[in-house]
Order: C-alpha cells, then structure tokens, then sequence
C-alpha cells in the first residue's frame, strides 16, 4: 500500500474537545474523525485496526464453539416489555417510530432477540448446549458521551449467548469464554485481568468483567497483589470485621443536638461520637417504595450493591426540597441529619442494614425529631432490621476478603464482561427445551460481551508514548513503514523501497510505503504518531555505505546491509509474532 494511496490526515495539535491522551491520538494519528458526540466516522488506519480485533475476535469464539449469526439492531418494543427492560433499560433505549407510527427499539443489546430465535429453535435437550455470537454495532442513549470511543452512542460490540439444559453446563460454557476471553485480550496485546463484578441491569448470577489498567479508567478495581483477588468497586469485600461489640445498656437516651446535622459534627466535641459508633440513616426511593438504609458513619453506601441484593431497578436518594420527597420525611418526622430508624419508622418501610451493623450496641443514630438524636441504640434490640447484606463501599487499605493482606484500588477501563444468566430470559421468553425424561425446563443462559471499539481505544491507553501510539503487531494498521527519504521515482532510494516492499508482502507481511515528497522528519514524525511498530528508513546517504536503518517503533536504530534487509525484517516479524501466539 502506498501512502499517497490511501487516507491517514494526522494534526499536529490535540483537538480541544478530547479530554485523554486515547481519544487524542485517535484523532491526532487520522484514525477517526467525530461526526458529532457520541459518533464517529472510522478512517482507514482506524478501519483496518479495528477488523483485526474483530478477526481475533472471531477466531477465539470459533475455537470456544461459537457460532456466528447476525441479529436485526432495529427490534420491536414488545420483546422488551416482555422480558420487563422495556422499563428498566429505558434510560438507554433509543426508539423510533417508522411511516406507520410504529414503535421500534434501536437495539444496545440482544439478550431479548436471541432467546426468542432459541424459542422457536431450540426445542430439545439434543441441540443443547448452543452458542451463538455477533459482531454488530449497537446503540446506546448516552446522556452524556465522552472519551471518544469510550463513551458514545454508537460503537461496536460482540455479544455472544449461550444456551444449555443444566446450570453444570452453564459453568462449562460461562469457563470457555471466560479462557476465550483471556486470550483474545492477550493477542490484542492488551493487559487485561478479570474482576469479580455486578451483573446490573442485564441480571445473572455470576459475572466477571475484565478490565484494563489506566488512570482515565471509568471503574475502580480492589485488587490485592498477595492472592489476586480483584473486584469492581461496586461488588467488592473486604476482610473488616463486624463493629466491636459493647456492653448493652438501658433504652436508647435521646440528647439535645441543635445544628448537628453530619457525622463529622457530632464526633467533635462537646459530643465526641467517633463516626465509627454513628448509625447513617439514608431514605432512598427504590422502585417507587421509599426504603430506610443503615450504614455505619464511616462508610458510605453502595448502591449497586443495594440493587444487586434487593432487585430494585429504579433507586434514588429520596429529596426533602422535592415535593413529593417531602412527604417522606413528614412521615419520619425529621429532615436529613437527625434522622433514624429506632422510633416513628412508618408502617410497611422497609429497614436495610449493613452487615458490618450486624450485633453492633452502644450506637449513635437521628431520634427522628430535628436537633436531637439517640445513644446507647442496640442494633439487635432498638431496630426492626427487615434484611442485612454487605452495603459498604471498600477503601484503599482494608483486609482483603481472601488473605487478610491489604487491598489496593486502581482505575481502569472495562473491555468485556461476562455473565452467568441463568433463566431470567429463557422464562420470560419461553425458551424451554423437552428434556430426556419428557419434561419441560427453561434453558440456562450466559451472555459475553466485548466492546470492540471500546477495545480499540483501550489499546491505544495502554500502548503509546510522547510520540504517538505504539500499536502491538497483531493489531497494528499496518506491520511495517518503509520510508525513502528521496521518492524520486528511478532513484535508489524508490528503487529499492518497491523491492523491499515487494519481498516483505510476498512473505506476509503488511508493509505502508511512503511515497509522499515531504521532509523525512514529517515523515518520522506521522509514522511514529500513526504507531507501525517497525519502520525502515532508506536514505540516499546510509545507502551509500551499504545499510538501511531498521526502526523499531519502542527501540532503537538498526543499521544492516542492504542485501540482509528484508531477512532481517522477516526475522523481527517473526519474533514479533511469537510473541502474541505465546499468549
């Protein structure tokens, strides 16, 4: 391929708009141009990048026994009011209306068409277990997309499906694309770990996100570097203990508090309740039924967790200056910061408690009057505690859950996720197979999803320098840069630019000359930015000692004799290469 044959309009200033260094560089190296947010055209370079992911990306799901299929993005609404995220998922929906005002879902994903297509196709336990996956572009209402490829409204993503007649198989199934998964990140040449993770609006039982280390990261991970236990932050533990417990004293004693409203202010004197003996009493709004939460003071809660363990879809904090959220706190009597759940807790709230809280006495909570609160509060005796489970959000520095060492936290960016669903969709969406005894029973379902254009941008985060991208071979636009730093067409150094380029493509290797009549240092510069791992410089004065200089994109020059040029090539390429088949 010829530069001047394709499309690659570099810039030398970072867009204003691209707030991280992948989203620079997206732009800056011409992969991409933004059409407006959340939507962006794909460039050559960029084109030609992201159909090698999609290529590893298939070729790992063929060899876990994927099958691949390729389902509508436009989906009628009412197999999204079956499955019941007609409601929950509103929030991304984008839906349209055709000629005949008829309403359609853009989709974001296909749990919902695939398990009506396993209904009427999947009837016995003989076809059983199944796994189907696309590579389709989906759409998401972002409210606010940003990051580039990160974040939008459109963007690429495999999602694969597997369906089996028992939850044994399922594990088996949700184990091959979880070593699927491993593997294609590592070809990618990205440093991918899964994480423990929440399964949010999708559902399931099990799940495992896998994330790449960076600083811009929209997740948060817990990880400890004894065991490598790792976890999102909205699903991780950690080895705290239960508050330690005090001797039980007489009923809970209420105390004048005037203009204490926050943890931090009733642990300073006079009153001196370190935030560690404080109950946080939080009203939230969950699924329309306001809820009462109990954290202790120095934590904070975690709603997703909440969710996870309650069901609930649509969760709020509840709002005293809202109307209607007023009517909340008239019915507790109190407003935010002497609120509690030992007295005047309305009938039929329900009462969640962290397990941390669990035994705790000789606590400190909001007596439900302005200005006063309660001491001495036993949590088992003074409180009508209707569930307790995990609520806390971890912190830097706790014991891990697994060897007690401490937990570290990191940001980092989630490329792909997997899930155990187990038989929510095939339910609700009769997917039902005839089992060998003559019985009926819902397949048990797993989804994986990789966000290939997310993956794309990943690769850049954690593969670049000053200079540009530094793109791993397998994924790289093109392998190789030959550069002349003359172009005169009969001259020496063309001459042998279209030879060498002849030799190396004949052995496999994708190689980009460039024949632009530009300063070599323009030239150095664009290819350095664009990242080909290897570029071969041929100038009319290293030619005339014989040599070609060899530039690998992360090392240095490499001078060798023109007749030993294109073996040495080969030879880098196929060192190179080996690297990402070991992985």
């Amino acid at each position: 391929m010829l530069w001047s044959q394709t499309f690659i309009p570099t810039l030398k200033e970072t867009p204003s708009d691209a707030e991280i260094v992948s989203h620079q560089l997206l732009l800056r190296a011409g992969l991409v141009r933004k059409l407006t947010g959340g939507l962006y055209t794909f460039l050559p370079m960029g084109l030609r990048t992201l159909r090698k992911i999609e290529q590893i990306i298939r070729e790992e799901m063929n060899r876990a026994g994927g099958i691949e299929v390729l389902m509508p993005a436009l989906q009628p609404p009412e197999i999204w009011q079956q499955s019941g995220r007609y409601e929950t998922a509103a929030g991304v929906l984008f839906k349209v209306r055709d000629s005949a005002k008829k309403e359609w879902v853009l989709g974001p994903t296909h749990e919902e068409v695939i398990t009506t297509l396993a209904a009427s196709e999947l009837n016995s336990y003989r076809q059983l277990p199944r796994n189907f996956y696309q590579i389709q572009t989906k759409f998401r209402d972002e409210i606010r997309p940003r990051f580039g490829l990160m974040r939008a409204k459109e963007f690429l993503m495999k999602d694969a499906y597997s369906f089996d007649a028992s939850d044994e198989g399922a594990m088996a199934s949700y184990g091959r694309m979880y070593d699927a998964y491993r593997r294609i990140f590592a070809r990618c040449g990205l440093q991918a770990f899964p994480v423990e993770a929440d399964t949010g609006v999708i559902g399931g039982s099990h799940s495992h996100e896998f994330m790449v280390p960076a600083e811009t990261g929209e997740n948060d991970v817990v990880y400890c570097e004894a065991c490598h236990y790792a976890a999102n932050i909205e699903k991780a533990t950690s080895g705290l203990p239960a508050t330690a417990p005090r001797e039980v004293g007489p009923e809970p004693e209420k105390f004048a508090t005037p203009g204490v409203v926050t943890i931090e202010a009733l642990a300073k004197a006079p009153y001196g309740v370190p935030a560690n003996r404080q109950i946080k009493t939080l009203v939230y709004v969950a699924d329309s039924r306001p809820v009462l939460i109990l954290v202790r003071g120095d934590d904070q809660l975690n709603e997703s967790k909440f969710m996870a363990r309650t069901g609930a879809v649509a969760v709020r904090p509840a709002d005293a200056k809202n109307a209607a959220d007023a009517e909340i706190f008239a019915a507790l009597g109190a407003l935010p910061g002497s609120l509690g759940a030992v007295r005047n807790v309305p009938a039929g709230w329900k009462v969640y408690a962290d397990a941390r809280l669990r035994g705790a006495n000789d606590m400190t909570t909001g007596a439900n009057e302005d200005g006063f609160h309660l001491k001495g509060v036993s949590m088992e005796r003074d409180i009508k505690v209707t569930e307790w489970f995990d609520l806390r959000t971890v912190k830097v520095g706790e014991p891990c859950p697994k060897c007690a060492q401490t937990l570290k936290i990191r940001r980092a960016i989630e490329v792909g996720h997997v899930f155990k669903l187990g038989t929510k969709y095939s339910e609700k969406l009769n997917a039902t197979f005839l089992a060998e005894d003559g019985s009926r029973h819902p397949a048990v379902m797993g989804c994986y999803g990789i966000g290939v254009t997310r993956t794309l941008q990943a690769v850049i985060e954690q593969c670049h320098d000053k200079d540009g991208i530094v793109w791993p071979l397998p994924v790289a636009p093109f392998q190789v840069c030959i550069t002349p730093l003359s172009v005169v067409p009969d001259g020496q150094p063309m001459t042998l630019a279209r030879q060498l380029s002849d030799e190396l493509t004949a052995a496999g290797i994708e190689v980009i000359l460039d024949d632009r009549d530009e300063r070599p240092g323009v030239k150095f510069k664009d290819s350095e930015l664009v990242g080909f791992p290897l570029r071969v410089n041929l100038g009319e004065k290293s030619l005339a000692k014989g040599e070609i200089e060899l530039k690998p994109r992360n090392g240095p020059v490499k001078l060798v004799p023109i007749a030993a040029a294109s073996a040495e090539v080969i030879a880098w390429f196929q060192a190179e290469k080996a690297k990402y088949q070991a992985a």
